[in-house]
């Protein structure tokens, strides 16, 4: 296909892996009050198995979803095609009729009939690409979204315990940043750290606004270490309340606070340049 753009990505691909991203697109407004429910799973690697997690838990908010999942590698797409295939004849754990098709494709988006996305998920696509080349990535993959849609952009673990994420909005501008952790088994949530979204993984030095958040949740996690008796998920909503009460701009409330889940305005750790 002429015009495909992009680098393959490793390909690792798990069960499960991106659980903590699909329920955040799940609970998205992109999606709920999408006129057109297409959601597209870019760079969904060596398997199909994401896109076929997230077209069922996304079904269980809007019944009328759609998941494209795009690859550059025709053969990654052949074998997500083949899964497919058992899917529909009722072979696997997925329902038979689960709204999800394969095709190549890369930050192009390509979509049949004109067709826009409410949403596309791009996670651990830019890991190996410079700093410098992901305002250009986003451009792309944004201008190819329906109006109000976003772009989830973002890097987790091979097992999907630590991930973090970026919400762009259609004219390629970052809204919100999102920490999500397996509070049950964190030892500090500057974990995270090597799981930064690119236009953020080598900002976490002195100086810039996410090495400070970092530090800062580090900080309220050991203060809250009394509240581990009550359990791990106590000890996170604390952390939550605790920033909030000293002015860090943290959205949401106790119910994603809960599921380790912590989402700021993206200016809380833009880069410093971006804020010069």
């Amino acid at each position: 296909m002429a015009g495909v753009i992009g680098q393959a990505t490793r390909g690792t691909t798990g069960t499960n892996r991106l659980r903590r991203n699909d329920r955040a697109i799940a609970a998205s407004e992109a999606l709920r009050r999408a006129a057109d429910p297409l959601v597209v799973d870019l760079g969904f690697g060596a398997s199909g198995v994401t896109a076929f997690e997230l077209a069922r838990r996304l079904r269980k908010v809007r019944a009328d979803v759609s998941v494209i999942g795009l690859e550059l590698d025709p053969e990654r797409v052949a074998k997500a095609s083949a899964q497919l295939e058992e899917v529909r004849a009722g072979t696997t754990s997925f329902p038979a009729e689960l709204p999800v098709s394969f095709a190549r494709g890369g930050f192009e988006v390509p979509l049949p009939a004109g067709r826009r996305p409410a949403v596309i998920r791009a996670m651990n696509v830019l890991r190996q690409y410079d700093e410098a080349q992901v305002q250009d990535a986003w451009g792309r993959m944004t201008s190819r979204l329906a109006h109000g849609g976003l772009l989830f952009e973002g890097t987790c673990d091979e097992i999907g315990r630590i991930a973090s994420w970026v919400e762009v909005d259609e004219h390629g501008i970052p809204q919100r940043f999102t920490i999500s952790l397996k509070v049950s088994e964190l030892e500090r949530p500057s974990v995270v750290a090597e799981r930064l979204p690119k236009a953020l993984i080598h900002r976490n030095i002195r100086g810039e606004r996410v090495h400070e958040l970092l530090t800062a949740l580090d900080r309220e996690w050991d203060r809250a270490a009394p509240l581990s008796a009550f359990g791990a998920a106590q000890r996170f909503i604390a952390v939550a309340t605790a920033l909030r009460d000293q002015g860090v701009p943290v959205l949401g409330d106790r119910r994603r606070w809960r599921l380790g889940e912590l989402t700021v305005p993206w200016r809380t750790v833009a880069p410093a340049y971006e804020l010069s």
